[in-house]
């Protein structure tokens, strides 16, 4: 299905032989735009509701799955500040924690870590356009 952008031209050259008065030309033209740009923010409120309804769920493992897991990441890069403090005291206990934490991350699959990215760009993206929608 092709999207209503790519139609605007065929249908605006197509008006321009149909309609011979120019003011009725324009007025169809004009009606033709306000088309397009309403079912534009049509679409991306669709695109926008599933996660509007995960986010206003009484669910709270699935209002908050996604916060949960930033937090989750906030977490493991707070734990950085115990880890230089832990490497002033005890160098080989800190060198040894960080081989098995890189040795963990490493063995994850690149498509967690695509997944991860994906997410929180979209989870912050939408929250940005919630809250630019609020009153």
């Amino acid at each position: 299905m092709l999207p209503f952008a790519t139609l605007i031209p065929a249908v605006t050259g197509l008006l321009d032989k149909i309609i011979p008065d120019p003011e009725a030309r324009e007025k169809a033209k004009l009606e033709l735009v306000r088309q397009q740009q309403t079912g534009a923010l049509r679409e991306t409120e669709v695109q926008l509701s599933a996660i509007l309804a995960e986010a206003r769920s009484d669910d709270p493992w699935t209002s908050r799955a996604r916060p949960s897991f930033l937090y989750v990441v906030y977490a493991m890069i707070l734990a950085a500040i115990p880890m230089g403090v832990l490497h002033a005291i005890a160098p080989e206990a800190a060198v040894s924690i960080s081989e098995g934490m890189r040795g963990w991350l490493a063995a994850l699959p690149d498509d967690i870590w695509w997944l991860f990215g994906a997410g929180y760009l979209g989870y912050t993206g939408a929250r940005t356009v919630d809250k630019r929608r609020r009153p």
